[in-house]
């Protein structure tokens, strides 16, 4: 026990090591170069005009300008700061706070990933369970597997008509097939023994996979639920950034367009601490529910 926290300790020091070597790259990188003092240039109001319809500020110093191009960590803290302190207020279609653009991403996601858990589980149980009904289906799988998640965008968006309800269309077809593998893999892997023990007890076949396969491939079935999970969440982003409207990804595209790399970047950072978070509680699940022999 003494080893395995010292090694925690460790770790987490080691972790805490490379993000203040990042962040120190990340302030040197950013300092602003030094200029050589020239001629102060007056521009006239018509100019001034022209500057600002280019997203320029006429009034900033060539040496500000030369800082201005990747934010420093003092804009950033700034950009976090100020989302932080409103996340969920909603001001319109296009400003919104970044509780709340999640918020609408992880419903989509949720939304999505339990259509697909209610098709793959049950499906991948009568799969792991009959092996010609395996063999039947299974170059339907092959085929349909490799399909990228957003080739089927177009086609959602022409028969349903709705792009919110296309994004979750994408995150079921996205999340169906892991899980779908992985319960009939787990099903399929159940020791022998235990079924022929079940079948001499003369044992029911609802009993016998809900007391006896469930418990056993319920840890194959966790890794192909997290293994989903990551992808919706990797998906989501890509298709909000197609349809728009609201979600994290439309937030990024949004504030590129704006030309705040200061607001994409903290939107990056927050799509991968809640793909952490969602990763972690699956990974909490499967530790749960996982056994030893």
């Amino acid at each position: 026990m003494k080893t395995h926290k010292l090694q925690a300790l460790q770790s987490g020091a080691l972790t805490l090591l490379i993000l203040a070597l990042v962040l120190l790259v990340w302030h040197l990188s950013t300092l602003p170069a030094k200029s050589v003092a020239g001629p102060v240039v007056r521009l006239t109001a018509e100019q001034i005009e022209y500057q600002k319809l280019l997203g320029k500020d006429p009034g900033v110093a060539e040496a500000d300008k030369k800082s201005s191009g990747f934010p420093t960590l003092a804009q950033m803290g700034d950009t976090v700061v100020k989302h932080l302190s409103r996340p969920f207020y909603d001001d319109g279609p296009n400003d919104k706070g970044i509780g709340l653009q999640v918020g609408y991403s992880l419903g989509r996601v949720g939304l999505g990933f339990g259509i697909a858990a209610l098709v793959a589980i049950p499906l991948g149980f009568l799969i792991g369970m009959s092996p010609m009904l395996y063999r039947a289906l299974d170059p339907f799988i092959q085929v349909l597997k490799p399909i990228s998640p957003l080739a089927w965008m177009p086609l959602a968006l022409y028969t349903i008509k709705d792009s919110s309800i296309s994004g979750i269309f994408v995150i079921f077809i996205c999340s169906v097939w892991p899980m779908l593998i992985n319960t009939a893999f787990g099903v399929a892997g159940v020791r022998r023994e235990w079924l022929n023990v079940a079948k001499t007890l003369e044992v029911s076949r609802l009993r016998l996979a809900c007391e006896v396969i469930l418990p056993a491939a319920a840890p194959t079935i966790l890794t192909g639920m997290r293994i989903s999970m990551g992808i919706a969440w990797l998906v989501i982003v890509a298709a909000e950034m197609l349809v728009g409207g609201t979600g994290i990804g439309y937030f990024v595209w949004n504030e590129w367009n704006n030309l705040s790399l200061t607001n994409v970047i903290f939107a990056i950072s927050v799509i991968g601490v809640v793909g952490m978070l969602l990763d972690a509680l699956f990974a909490r699940a499967q530790k749960a529910i996982s056994y030893v022999e």
